[in-house]
């Protein structure tokens, strides 16, 4: 029998810390020679998850989170513009104002998100297949929009949120079961890429920016098999960045500029994104129920392999990842 001494120290053996099991000591997971570790767990732990829900391909959609519908947009203006009536010598407020009716204007692009999202989500989530589930960030404005396109439908929808010093949640949209949290950028980053068989890009800041020049550069390298990048209106695209200049200087061949597409409206992003696996031939990766051009209506580059210059690589069926490497 133990002494009273011999009991209490056992009792603070137990407490420690050390007599912890190492996966139960977050403390211990949470050191910065862990950190190999907590990269490997976020890159298996929503992979898994997916593999569990069947997802074998997704659809990403990015967009500013400041692009929100006109029914949220329409009080934030009338407050406004009540507060440069009382106050009209405020260049602030007037500001402000000005600024709330270009967000406005893009309220469109909301709902072309949405409508967007419900189209693939009506024609590829069919029969128990997760074919093109709509994949965002997880957070407000054109993320919400296309979250909430799929739940429409009632179809399965993803959302890959970030750790942020403002903490962004959720939004409401996104199936519970796939609501994922990340503290890396770079493991999010690559789960965006490694089921995306299509990206849809509507206007918005440097994260979307950053997201749109990542996958155009894996793409360019061949660090990834090639896929349809639709960017939503050809005009504040054209006025936000000079793509031919990039071209005409040099810095990028004639043909990067094929990479990527307009659209305008949510049926014609839908059909480029067919169109891009149509004149391919199809094949695994296509969107289901895609018809496929006879092979002597495909254009020589089409026949010939990828129209970009680096070989398609047939993806395994068995292996959804898309990144190489």
């Amino acid at each position: 029998m133990n002494t009273p001494a011999q009991m209490k120290k056992l009792r603070r053996m137990k407490a420690s810390g050390a007599y912890l099991r190492a996966y139960e000591d977050v403390a211990f997971l949470r050191r910065e020679d862990l950190r190999p570790v907590r990269l490997q767990l976020e890159l298996l732990k929503p992979e898994l998850m997916l593999r569990e829900q069947g997802i074998t391909s997704t659809v990403v959609v990015f967009g500013s989170t400041r692009t929100v519908s006109r029914e949220e947009m329409a009080p934030q203006i009338a407050r406004l513009e009540k507060q440069v009536r009382r106050r009209p010598g405020d260049a602030m407020a007037r500001r402000e104002l000005a600024v709330a009716r270009r967000l406005m204007a893009k309220a469109k692009y909301y709902a072309e998100a949405r409508r967007f999202a419900r189209l693939v989500s009506t024609a590829c989530q069919i029969g128990g297949r997760c074919d093109y589930v709509v994949v965002t960030g997880g957070g407000p404005g054109i993320m919400e929009a296309a979250n909430r396109g799929a739940h429409d439908v009632g179809a399965k929808t993803i959302g890959l949120n970030i750790t942020l010093p403002h903490e962004q949640y959720p939004n409401p949209y996104i199936s519970p079961e796939l609501s994922f949290q990340f503290h890396y950028f770079a493991i999010r980053k690559m789960h965006f890429m490694m089921r995306a068989r299509a990206m849809v890009i509507f206007p918005g800041g440097y994260g979307t920016l950053d997201e749109l020049f990542e996958a155009l550069t894996l793409v360019q390298t061949g660090k990834v098999n090639p896929i349809p990048v639709i960017l939503f209106g050809r005009a504040w695209w054209s006025r936000l960045i000079n793509w031919k200049m990039l071209s005409d200087e040099g810095v990028i061949a004639p043909e990067d500029l094929g990479l990527f597409r307009f659209a305008e409206t949510a049926e014609e992003a839908w059909e480029k994104i067919q169109d891009y696996y149509r004149t391919r031939g199809g094949g695994a990766d296509a969107p289901p129920g895609t018809a496929m051009e006879p092979p002597d209506a495909l254009p020589a580059p089409a026949r010939a392999g990828a129209r970009h210059r680096r070989p398609r690589r047939k993806a395994a069926r068995s292996r959804p990842a898309r990144r190489r490497g």
